[in-house]
């Protein structure tokens, strides 16, 4: 496993997203728990996580409980990173609360949550738009003067939202976890932004375009050459096939390749997803190689 820098702290160069552990379609609790242990295993020291993983209408905090239990007896050092200012209503939908008073009761809830004297990193999940985005930050400033949160962390921000925090927070801004993948490159602007600003730039849904799912049937075989059969990111099964490797390996290598502060942070809900995404820390493409997936 090779590291990245966050802030202060060095962790693994692949995370794991923990949400497809508590959602709609979970395994069931002995996998869960293997699967964050074979990310341990596999060198993984960066666990994400938030407070609204969880099914419909459920308590919150399921995923919390889950990531900590699997790693009570780590014996090594991880950083767990959990968000709060998203909800899970009984009707399946996402909503947000960025008021500063919710904030810091959702972070307390954490913290009891996990287990842990101070939350390793505490992100604000979606800017609310009913409530002044340097409210909800400052609501992270105090949790940092409080000593309830070490690190901190905004998702879903724009480029002026995440110089915003910064101004806020200065160098105890450390991330930004935002969407992209191959099908979604939206966020350009911000990685841009984070490499100037030396964040952590923490992608989410790191494999859009490339899940299992999109294998064109079951004797679909990666590297043959008709990048049809895989639709618009082909190139990304050729390179696996030439590599001898998975097309989701192929495409964690590449968002490395991006910038030297991004760290994918791939969902995985088997034992055997994570420790494939793992490996991505060790395999480099080419410049040719980085030239076809980019020109997707």
């Amino acid at each position: 496993m090779r590291y990245r820098a966050l802030g202060d702290l060095k962790v693994s160069a692949v995370g794991l997203g923990a949400m497809p552990l508590s959602i709609e379609g979970r395994p069931d609790e002995e996998r869960a728990l293997a699967t964050v242990r074979a990310a341990l295993d596999a060198g993984v020291t960066l666990f994400d996580t938030a407070d609204s993983y969880q099914l419909p209408g459920a308590e919150p905090g399921h995923n919390e409980r889950l990531v900590a239990r699997a790693l009570a007896d780590a014996g090594t050092e991880v950083l767990v990173a959990t968000k709060g200012g998203r909800g899970r209503p009984a009707d399946g939908s996402w909503t947000v609360n960025g008021d500063p008073r919710h904030l810091k009761r959702a972070a307390e809830g954490s913290l009891k949550r996990l287990g842990v004297e101070a939350i390793g990193l505490y992100q604000l999940h979606k800017p609310d738009p009913a409530v002044p985005f340097e409210e909800s930050v400052g609501a992270l400033l105090e949790l940092l003067d409080e000593g309830k949160i070490r690190l901190a962390g905004v998702s879903n921000a724009d480029a002026e939202q995440i110089r915003t925090a910064r101004a806020i927070l200065g160098d105890r801004l450390v991330s930004v976890q935002n969407e992209y993948s191959p099908a979604v490159r939206s966020a350009e602007a911000e990685l841009r932004l984070c490499a100037e600003l030396g964040l952590a730039f923490l992608p989410w849904s790191p494999l859009g375009g490339i899940s299992r799912s999109s294998l064109d049937g079951p004797s679909g075989l990666p590297g043959t050459g008709r990048v049809g059969r895989y639709g618009r990111f082909g190139a990304f099964h050729e390179v696996a096939g030439e590599r001898g490797v998975s097309p989701q390996q192929v495409c964690l290598a590449w968002l490395l390749a991006k910038s030297p502060t991004l760290i994918p942070i791939p969902g995985a809900s088997r034992p055997e997803t994570i420790r494939d995404s793992a490996g991505a820390a060790e395999l480099v493409l080419s410049a040719e190689e980085l030239a076809r997936l980019d020109a997707v």
